[in-house]
């Protein structure tokens, strides 16, 4: 019961809050984008253009990119479109927290749009932005990501399943008052609520979190859109879950102090969304265990059958490339791998850099 809670009881707990209403109203602000990238060359050629895009819809759009000591000419590819954006080169691998910091250093907008190499915002996404920034009790926002799934890979179509869950969430979630964190491909925050914090944190979400803990909403933006294209390779992405797990927990340790004085009503949405699902595995091994045990106290016989039963899954699952059992190995690779990188967080070990997937 409680591995299913937080994806399909969490919805129902929150359509039974009471609701706070969105103010949108117009802005006359500016805004500045910004993104990092490491060996993105691939994917540059696209988000160029998406950028003279962009910057038709918004001339005074100011755009910003960190180049983490690239090795396969991300910098000089960049650097040779100063009419589109400012590039500035790390002295080294620093990771995605240290270059958003030089960024927001370097940024004049009222408001700063995050977002990812790879990600292809829609031509109004920044037009669509503003208006929610007239809301004055608006500090932030967590746009919508909608997933390019590979329709031959199982591992894209389950993370593809996964975006269009947690993006759900995020708009019941905003509805009620705050969403539980942004994620890093598409988000904005006030400039002046821009937090200090160490370069080994989920940058993403410490800077949208201390949107509330600064006494402002932070609120899902439906109709500010970006397009991804989903990882195609269970081992890519199984990686990305361990790095994502520790990096959450040791950015929970980071944050816990603010976390425990927030309202009652975001520290339930906090666990409810984010903790429970840490411990996924931790919670699905342990009903396998004590169902079996409870079946055993009735009919030992039985519970030899259920543990065959659930073996036959396990293999069947291992060895499947398509279909219901394939879809369940790679949902289980990704608690595992989340819980598997919590546990590595518990230890002390966090991931300052990144590498992007090539299965994109």
């Amino acid at each position: 019961m409680v591995f299913i809670y937080p994806y399909l009881l969490y919805p129902h707990v929150l359509r039974l809050l009471t609701k706070r209403p969105l103010r949108p109203a117009p802005a006359d602000l500016t805004a500045s984008l910004l993104f990092c990238a490491y060996n993105e060359i691939e994917c540059l050629p696209s988000k160029l253009d998406n950028l003279r895009e962009l910057k038709r819809a918004q001339p005074g759009l100011q755009v910003l990119a960190y180049d983490d000591s690239s090795t396969d000419g991300t910098f000089e590819f960049l650097s040779r479109h100063p009419e589109l954006l400012t590039v500035i080169r790390g002295p080294g691998r620093t990771g995605k927290a240290a270059g958003m910091k030089r960024l927001v250093e370097q940024a004049t907008g009222d408001i700063l749009v995050f977002t990812d190499a790879n990600l292809m915002l829609a031509p109004d996404a920044i037009d669509r932005l503003m208006p929610y920034y007239g809301d004055p009790e608006v500090g932030g926002m967590a746009c919508t990501i909608r997933p390019e799934a590979d329709s031959a890979s199982v591992t894209s179509q389950i993370g593809s399943a996964y975006v269009a869950i947690d993006d759900r969430l995020q708009q019941l979630e905003s509805a009620t008052g705050n969403v539980m964190g942004a994620t890093g491909g598409l988000f904005s925050v006030r400039r002046a609520l821009y937090p200090d914090f160490p370069d080994t944190v989920q940058d993403d979400f410490v800077v949208s979190m201390s949107v509330i803990f600064q006494g402002k909403r932070l609120v899902k933006a439906v109709d500010v859109l970006a397009y991804e294209k989903t990882v195609a390779k269970g081992e890519e992405e199984l990686r990305r879950k361990i790095r994502i797990g520790a990096r959450a927990y040791h950015t929970h340790m980071f944050l816990r102090p603010q976390i425990a004085r927030m309202q009652l009503r975001d520290r339930f949405k906090y666990v409810s969304r984010k903790v429970l699902r840490w411990y996924g595995a931790l919670f699905l091994v342990l009903s396998v265990v004590f169902g079996s045990a409870a079946v055993a106290t009735v009919s030992p016989p039985a519970a030899a059958i259920l543990v065959l039963i659930l073996a036959g899954i396990v293999v069947m699952s291992l060895r499947a490339s398509a279909g219901y059992f394939a879809k369940a190995r790679e949902i289980a690779l990704a608690t595992f791998g989340t819980f598997a990188g919590v546990l590595q967080g518990m230890r002390g070990r966090t991931f300052a850099v990144w590498a992007p997937a090539k299965s994109r």
